[in-house]
């Protein structure tokens, strides 16, 4: 897989997408909220056999010798007669916010059927009733095979209106063999000898998590004071350099480079990492780690709506879970794919059956927890006060 260069799970920046929906609201937009009674439109799908996907850019299957060519979904229009037109224009939770969400504030169609976007910002979709709720009994393999550890996040319980596309862990990654010792917990990241090696992410909704779980919080429930308690701790090792920098997805280069020797990190890229240095270690603390997905949902007036549900249950078959996972090594949200990975005649293929970071064992989701989402009363205030310990 090549590295990415951005994060799939980017910072807010500026206003932001609760700041945003404020402004327009400020400008005689008409309220943001749409009952779960007026997002559905017309929908098309049985005379219009096509639907229209947008995604991450490197965030699906293709093949080797036609990067043009996406087997899973050439295997879904090959069933279906489905036309599937599939954009990879998200490069940015917020830039696509601020793209579509006039539309939806207006009750207009966004010309998208399936978008899938982190799910902080999924979040803010649901909250402001822009998420059209899914047919579940059109869609049995996801009511099947869906991970139960992801079914009912805080921000969309029973996921009634989203569906993980993939998921991943936030842990550390570090050099253990130019480190001398094991990581084990977010503390060991503030010992003396990693002044000035270390990096988290410039992210909020990336770094908030794990460094509440380093002081012990549970962070399903978390509150406004471990926030600030967070903050404070790590305006102090601002302050005395002991990290190196704030990053985006450009801490795999630093890593790489041995410019640091820990750092926030995804299971994702990790596997990446190792695959280049092996002496590269990726741990949930002892604390814990963060379990996140990125989902998909389909925004209100799709036009497509019947043909969006069944390409998501397309994905939920584990035959074609397990060909998305074995491209791009995220924690796949079908456990069922494993089998079918396991049972693979090709070696390297059948391996990552047995990854952790694709396939969490016991043990390790012992220690993985979906956090609560920032609420929209909290995020202006948060975000400024983050923003500022970062430099952005």
């Amino acid at each position: 897989m090549p590295r990415l260069d951005f994060s799939r799970r980017d910072a807010l920046r500026g206003l932001g997408a609760a700041g945003l929906v404020t402004a327009l609201a400020g400008c005689g937009v008409p309220a943001a909220y749409v009952p779960e009674g007026q997002r559905q439109g017309t929908d098309r799908s049985e005379r219009d056999q096509s639907v229209v996907f947008s995604n991450w850019p490197l965030y699906i299957d293709t093949d080797e010798e036609d990067e043009e060519s996406r087997p899973t979904l050439d295997a879904f229009s090959e069933r279906t007669g489905i036309e599937v037109r599939y954009t990879e224009e998200i490069n940015d939770n917020d830039e696509f916010f601020g793209k579509i969400s006039p539309a939806l504030m207006n009750r207009q169609e966004t010309g998208h059927d399936l978008v899938v976007v982190s799910d902080w910002m999924a979040a803010r979709f649901v909250h402001l009733g822009w998420a059209q709720k899914m047919d579940r009994s059109a869609q049995s393999n996801v009511a099947r095979h869906l991970d139960p550890q992801l079914r009912s996040p805080a921000f969309d319980e029973g996921r009634l209106h989203t569906v993980p596309w993939q998921s991943g862990i936030t842990g550390i990654a570090y050099n253990r063999k130019a480190l001398g010792r094991e990581i084990k917990s977010v503390k060991d990241l503030w010992r003396p000898e990693l002044a000035g090696k270390v990096t988290l992410f410039s992210g909020l909704d990336e770094s908030y998590s794990l460094l509440m779980q380093g002081n012990g919080v549970d962070v399903t429930r978390w509150t406004e004071a471990d926030f600030h308690r967070s903050c404070d701790q790590i305006e102090e090792l601002v302050r005395k350099k002991h990290i190196r920098r704030f990053t985006g997805n450009d801490y795999t280069s630093d890593l790489s480079k041995g410019d640091v020797l820990a750092c926030q990190a995804y299971s994702g890229d990790a596997i990446q990492l190792q695959a280049d240095n092996p002496d590269i270690e990726f741990v949930i603390p002892e604390e814990g780690g963060e379990l996140w997905a990125e989902s998909l949902l389909v925004p209100n007036l799709a036009r497509h709506k019947a043909n969006a549900e069944a390409l998501i249950d397309h994905y939920y078959d584990p035959e074609v879970a397990a060909s998305l996972a074995a491209a791009v090594n995220y924690v796949c949200p079908v456990p069922a794919a494993r089998e079918v990975l396991a049972g693979s005649g090709d070696q390297e293929t059948a391996e990552l059956a047995e990854n952790p970071l694709i396939f969490p064992d016991d043990e390790m989701r012992r220690r993985l927890v979906v956090a609560r989402d920032i609420s929209t009363a909290e995020r202006r205030s948060f975000a400024k006060r983050w923003n500022a310990i970062v430099g952005l």
